[in-house]
């Protein structure tokens, strides 16, 4: 199949049925790009880290970064286009109908399950690209001797903490926690 095509209808599918938002997604987009061998696992979780430190909407970030790396150009408006032409679709028909429908017990229902499945799938992301960063060469006892496995973890408490009670803007946590691991880097506290 045409690499155009096959990144048009593997991003349509994922923007199809993932609802949640981008972060939902991730479990999809994981397991597309590893069973189409289009990255290794260490080069996604790079571009999960740039699509999420990138302005705009993570889903679109990820999907043309991967479909740019895929395909070119070509490959990313392919890409972009199948992820966000379902939900613009769907949205328009919701959009239509969701007040008339919105008491309803079916509806009202249908909500609550699809809420509780992207919290689940938000938290299998967690652990997936945690597990990938904390323990890059799987889980076993010589991590917890390695600096950067400290490190890491340190970066990873501070903003969450700057996150949950400074409130510090996400922007000015990324940038803060890019900079501590250059600088770290420079230092040789850390190695890449």
């Amino acid at each position: 199949m045409n690499i155009y095509l096959l990144l048009f209808l593997e991003f349509f599918k994922m923007g199809a049925l993932t609802f949640g938002g981008g972060y939902a997604m991730i479990p999809f987009i994981e397991e597309t790009v590893l069973s189409h061998n289009w990255m290794s696992t260490q080069e996604l979780i790079d571009f999960i880290a740039v699509s999420e430190s990138t302005p705009g909407a993570f889903a679109v970030n990820i999907s043309t970064y991967i479909g740019s790396e895929v395909g070119g150009f070509p490959g990313a408006v392919c890409a972009t286009l199948g992820l966000v032409l379902p939900p613009f679709i769907i949205i328009l028909l919701i959009a239509k109908v969701y007040d008339r429908f919105k008491k309803n017990i079916i509806v009202q229902g249908a909500m609550l399950g699809l809420k509780s499945t992207v919290v689940g799938l938000i938290g299998a992301t967690v652990l997936s690209v945690g597990i990938a960063i904390f323990f890059p060469s799987g889980i076993d006892v010589s991590v917890f001797s390695d600096t950067n496995f400290y490190v890491s973890l340190g970066i990873f408490a501070a903003a969450l903490f700057l996150l949950l009670y400074k409130k510090l803007n996400p922007i000015l946590i990324i940038v803060m926690s890019a900079a501590a691991g250059i600088a770290l880097g420079y230092m040789g506290v850390i190695s890449v």
